[in-house]
């Protein structure tokens, strides 16, 4: 893979996130984790270019995003969309989900990313903030995404590297 800026690239991150989806992957130090997420977004905050994510605190990724400074946001083709499923409907803490779904681990330093990946974004956490129902305008948004009182935690992260 090559390094690329920000600037370069060209997606629309609504569809880039929203339709296509992404694999989020974090590691412990030891272990290595990934799910698939389609809620989030980039955009510019504290004079950095910035990627925001939520994440429900039963996800097993969560724990390792917990432990670490770096995030990496990984980005497939319309061919990987079965993969995608499989590990976002499987937990890394029942089987080891990255061997079965047949993705090889990479490291740039220790945020894990995916050698099968068309674009990764390694990233580093900056602020985090768990989601609270006094937060909400909309409260039906609250009945309808989290009769479970499951609240995602959000993080905003700084973009450092774009890997084509």
């Amino acid at each position: 893979m090559k390094e690329i800026t920000m600037e370069e690239v060209k997606e629309n991150v609504c569809k880039l996130i929203g339709k296509d989806w992404m694999l989020v992957a974090a590691a412990d130090g030891e272990k290595v984790n990934a799910m698939t997420a389609s809620w989030g977004g980039m955009g510019v905050m504290w004079g950095k270019n910035v990627a925001f994510l939520v994440i429900r605190p039963q996800r097993y990724t969560k724990e390792l995003i917990d432990k670490s400074d770096y995030i990496s946001l990984n980005f497939y083709g319309e061919e990987y969309r079965k993969m995608l499923n499989y590990m976002g409907t499987v937990s890394g803490r029942e089987e080891d989900k990255i061997q079965k779904s047949g993705l090889h681990t990479l490291f740039d330093g220790q945020t894990p990313y995916f050698d099968e990946a068309r674009m990764v974004l390694i990233t580093k956490k900056l602020y985090e903030q768990p989601f609270t129902p006094d937060g909400f305008y909309e409260k039906d948004l609250i009945e309808k995404w989290y009769p479970a009182d499951d609240y995602h935690t959000m993080y905003i992260c700084e973009i450092e590297k774009v890997l084509v």
